[in-house]
């Protein structure tokens, strides 16, 4: 190492990892010093953030008692063609500078990926989406990684793979001197509280629509919920995530990594284990709905509620071009959105729950609406043909009775749980094999080939397909409904009772 930094030149390299929206991708950093007129040059399609980093490594660099050279500094982030977004890089292109001008040793550089945001003092600072990076270094062979010390919970999430917690740059320069232990524990490390539900026992009355709700969750379908104010349809939905299942290992962490990107992990606990339920405001944007942002596109509220529940309420109150861009993410499991520095693919297998007033006014018994019929069909109208023919429960509520309100509790959350676990294990083992983990991910090809329910059981399906009542894409809706309904009844397949059943379903609601 050299006595006088200021008078060498050299090029130090040092691997990090980017993300280019949900993909992550290799990136390495390059440091070249040089003869020249005193400069720091950062280039390879870098946003705003990153040109930002030169003031941040330089002043990071001197306060860490360290010294940056006074001469033409050029960092970097190959592959240059490779949109390049976040602070997460400021790590890399510091180590790069020292290992050029020799300040660091570089024996442990060549499989260790390094992640952080540097302070002017030196210290490091957590960053987004540190788990789909590391998991994407393990995969390239990577064996260590240092990362900022609140980012070691989630880091640690990633097996196989060294994790090292550092609090400023100094302690990553002592490491790679072998003069310092990184850290690998965090007070997060303990197990998490248990997640406290909402019980199902605390809505009474409205035994179809609990029961609707049951059979949603069972196999993952999407739900529409009409009714007066105050009877209870934002209640239910909200005790939706107290009767799913737990998410398995391998959801657990794409869910995960999804939230890391958007940056909504808890502290301390950051394994996303129970499904997400994901509310946005009836005056959410379309672009808040699906993900935006500039450069490339982050998570909207369909991806972070992926393996969860997106409830809409106040469905009809939402603009209709807001609504119609659920369609496509409904359809294929994920969303595309397209930016400036290009296409954004994100997971989106969310399961859709959707609450509305029957009409503007919204009186509490129908008798009293003063809504003309037209108002009415313009209300509901929003929701289109083709977003409603991909709902397969429509649950029309009505106020209960006295009788109801002073009754007995209702049945618990977890007792309906159980049975939602059972038909989903059931579910599971039938699809687990194809790549399918529940009812309405099964594609309807493989409904009406490989899996062909009886002539006998498919009559009602023909019916409806021939008075024009459904369309193709709601037969196929309708015969995922009744592999749900025939797994709550444990059976080997459903039948003609259970089709039967599924198609009055999508006949509910008013809609």
């Amino acid at each position: 190492m050299t006595d006088d930094p200021r008078l060498t030149t050299g090029l130090g390299s040092i691997q990090s990892v980017g993300l280019n929206a949900f993909e992550a991708n290799q990136i390495e950093i390059q440091a070249n010093v040089g003869h020249g007129l005193p400069s720091f040059v950062v280039n390879g399609k870098v946003d705003a953030s990153l040109r930002e980093a030169k003031d941040r490594v330089r002043a990071a660099i001197t306060n860490s008692e360290l010294k940056f050279p006074d001469l033409k500094v050029t960092v970097s982030l190959a592959p240059a063609d490779l949109p390049k977004a976040g602070s997460s890089f400021d790590l890399g292109m510091a180590l790069a500078i020292l290992a050029a001008t020799e300040q660091v040793m570089t024996t442990r550089t060549t499989r260790t990926v390094f992640l952080g945001e540097l302070g002017l003092d030196g210290g490091l600072r957590t960053v987004r989406g540190v788990l789909p990076a590391l998991k994407h270094a393990r995969d390239q062979g990577f064996t260590h990684a240092v990362v900022p010390m609140p980012n070691v919970a989630e880091a640690a999430l990633v097996a196989d793979l060294e994790i090292g917690g550092a609090r400023c740059l100094k302690e990553v320069v002592r490491w790679l001197a072998g003069d310092h232990v990184l850290d690998t524990v965090t007070e997060g490390d303990a197990i998490p509280p248990p997640t406290e539900h909402h019980d199902m026992s605390d809505v009474v009355g409205q035994a179809e629509a609990r029961h609707a709700l049951e059979i949603a969750a069972a196999g993952a379908h999407h739900v529409l919920m009409t009714g007066p104010p105050g009877i209870g349809k934002t209640m239910l939905a909200r005790r939706l995530p107290g009767i799913l299942p737990p998410l398995g290992s391998e959801e657990s962490l794409e869910v995960t990594a999804i939230h890391s990107i958007a940056g909504t992990l808890r502290a301390g606990h950051p394994l996303v284990s129970e499904a997400p339920f994901i509310a946005p405001h009836h005056t959410t944007s379309t672009t808040a709905l699906l993900g935006g942002g500039t450069g490339l596109a982050r998570p909207g509220a369909v991806s972070r509620a992926h393996r969860g529940v997106l409830f809409l309420d106040e469905c009809a109150e939402m603009g209709p071009k807001v609504l119609d861009a659920l369609r496509q993410p409904l359809e294929e499991g994920e969303v595309r959105v397209s930016r400036r520095d290009g296409v954004a693919t994100y997971p989106a297998r969310f399961q859709l729950i959707m609450a509305a007033n029957p009409c503007p006014c919204a009186p509490a018994h129908d008798i009293d609406c003063i809504c003309s019929a037209v108002a009415r069909r313009r209300y509901l109208g929003k929701l289109s043909g083709p977003l409603m023919d991909r709902v397969d429960i429509r649950v029309r509520m009505d106020p209960p009775g006295n009788t109801a309100l002073m009754s007995d509790a209702e049945e618990s959350s977890a007792a309906v749980r159980d049975r939602v676990t059972a038909a989903r294990n059931a579910a599971l083992d039938r699809w687990g094999a194809h790549g399918w983990l529940t009812n309405a991910e099964v594609p309807g090809s493989a409904l009406r080939q490989r899996f062909r329910l009886e002539p006998s059981a498919l009559r009602p399906i023909e019916l409806f397909l021939r008075d024009g009542r459904v369309t193709a894409r709601g037969a196929d809706r309708a015969i995922r409904l009744a592999w749900t309904l025939g797994d709550l009844k444990g059976l080997a397949q459903p039948g003609e009772t259970e089709v039967a059943e599924a198609l009055l379903y999508r006949d509910r609601g008013g809609h």
